[in-house]
C-alpha cells in the first residue's frame, strides 16, 4: 500500500502529564522500574512508531521524541491525546496511545493491537478484569472525525470520546495490562 505524501503508517502519543496523586505527586515518567524510567519503557514499547510525541514535561530520553504539554495543564487523557495528535509532524494512518505508567506493554503488544484493529476503528488493551487500559491504536482519520472542539477536551472522559468508534478490546498477555497508580502497584510488578 502506498501512502499519500506526508503520511506515515504509525505514530504514537505517550501520556505522561498527569498529577500522580496516588504516587504522592511523583513524576511518573521519571519513576524507575527494572533500572529504567517508566518513560523509557513506554518509548521502547513504541519502537515501531515512526514518530513519538510525549505529552509531559521534557526529560532526557535515549530515543528522539517530541515533548509537548496540554493547555491548560492536567486536562486529562483526551486533552493529552489530542494535544499530542496536534504536535505530530507526520500524518499517521494509525495512532498509538500509551499511558506512561504501563511498563509491561511492549512493541509486541502494539503489533497485536494493530492486528486486532484490522477492519475496525481501533483496539485497546484491557486489564485482567476486562477494563480498557490506556494502551491502544486508533484509525487517525476516525479520531479526527469524533474529536470535540478545544473547549470540550479538558476533563473529558476517554470512553466518551471513543464511544462512537468501532473498537475491539484485546485481553492482556501476562501482566502487560497492569498500570502503576500507587507505590504498591510498582512494588507488586
Amino acid at each position: 500500500m502506498v501512502l499519500p505524501p506526508g503520511t506515515t503508517g504509525f505514530c504514537a502519543i505517550v501520556l505522561a502529564g498527569g498529577r500522580a496523586e496516588r504516587l504522592d505527586g511523583a513524576d511518573k515518567a521519571s519513576v524507575e522500574y527494572r533500572g529504567r524510567t517508566l518513560l523509557e519503557h513506554a518509548i521502547e514499547a513504541l519502537l515501531d512508531a515512526s514518530e513519538v510525541v510525549v505529552v509531559g514535561d521534557p526529560v532526557p530520553t535515549t530515543r528522539p521524541v517530541t515533548f509537548t504539554r496540554e493547555s491548560p495543564r492536567y486536562g486529562g487523557p483526551v486533552a493529552g491525546l489530542l494535544t499530542g495528535r496536534d504536535a505530530l509532524v507526520r500524518t499517521p494512518r494509525t495512532l498509538g496511545v500509551l499511558a506512561v505508567d504501563m511498563p509491561r506493554v511492549t512493541s509486541w503488544t502494539f503489533r497485536r493491537l494493530h492486528e486486532a484493529a484490522v477492519g475496525r476503528d481501533g483496539a485497546f488493551l484491557t486489564d485482567q478484569d476486562g477494563y480498557r487500559q490506556l494502551a491502544g491504536v486508533l484509525d487517525a482519520a476516525r479520531l479526527d472525525q469524533v474529536r470535540p472542539d478545544y473547549e470540550g477536551q479538558h476533563g473529558m472522559a476517554l470512553r466518551r470520546l471513543l464511544s462512537g468508534l468501532d473498537l475491539v478490546d484485546v485481553p492482556p498477555e501476562g501482566d502487560e495490562g497492569r498500570d502503576v497508580d500507587t507505590w504498591t502497584d510498582l512494588r507488586d510488578l
